[in-house]
């Protein structure tokens, strides 16, 4: 499916096969033709066959978060060399049948106690290492696992339901500009449980340097999205619950909205 200008056309399916893998993919998108369509309501995640990465502490409020649930495994210094060392944090989050699209159901892991969103800027990559667009991704996180130690980290961010993107990818040639903001708003019961703002100026790494540690010794046939790590982090008083309503907006994207299982 195609969005331009608010209005919605349908994809060829000999068109959109590796859609997302192409280096010409704003080219090619202009040139497709197809059929005007309602605007959808639940929609799939726009992955295919890609896998999803992520970035982690690239936010000074992340470091900050990270260093106060890890005190009880005497871990906070970890997180403090990451935020200043040279080198990032990557890591592996998803498969393309762990991804949830927006309308769809997030969940949290039944062994936590202690789970939130993480709000992120999300590049699709081509598999040359090329950023060819731009979506939402939120990246469901369960801290207190990831607190008791850091060597959790994969048990804390992968499980089936623990990663949504959408609602579509934003093609564009050049970066997003550092004034764009990311906001989220948790609602619990009709009510407001949370809610905040960042903006990309407040990333300490360049979006293009974490393509470049990732795409080193490591090939993506089909290309890859990362997540570029989240600037908004609850206060520590704060769990999702069965039932809360996730809404993560930016400006070009839209809102991906969930809702937690």
């Amino acid at each position: 499916m195609l969005e331009s200008d608010s209005r919605y056309f349908a994809l060829p399916p000999e068109k959109s096969a590796n859609l997302t893998a192409r280096e010409d993919l704003r080219e090619y998108l202009q040139g497709i033709s197809g059929n005007e369509i309602p605007a959808p309501g639940a929609v799939l995640p726009p992955i295919e066959q890609q896998e999803v990465w992520a970035a982690g502490v690239t936010y000074f409020r992340s470091r900050t978060a990270r260093m106060e649930e890890s005190k009880s495994a005497g871990g906070g210094d970890f997180y403090d060399r990451v935020y200043s060392a040279e080198r990032p944090e990557l890591f592996f989050k998803a498969t393309a049948h762990r991804v949830v699209g927006s309308g769809a159901k997030v969940r949290i892991r039944h062994d936590s106690k202690w789970n939130v969103p993480e709000p992120e800027l999300t590049l699709l990559i081509s598999p040359r290492g090329k950023v060819l667009g731009y979506t939402i991704g939120n990246d469901m996180s369960s801290r207190d696992i990831e607190g008791e130690n850091p060597l959790y980290l994969p048990q804390a961010k992968v499980y089936d339901g623990s990663c949504a993107l959408g609602p579509g990818i934003l093609v564009l040639s050049e970066p997003l500009d550092a004034s764009t903001e990311i906001a989220i708003e948790i609602r619990r019961g009709g009510v407001q449980a949370f809610s905040g703002t960042t903006t990309l100026a407040s990333m300490k790494r360049d979006p293009k340097v974490l393509v470049e540690y990732l795409f080193r010794e490591n090939s993506f046939p089909h290309g890859c999205f990362l997540m570029t790590g989240t600037g908004i982090v609850p206060p520590d008083s704060f769990t999702l619950a069965h039932g809360d309503e996730i809404r993560v907006s930016m400006a070009g994207i839209g809102t991906l909205e969930n809702t937690v299982e």
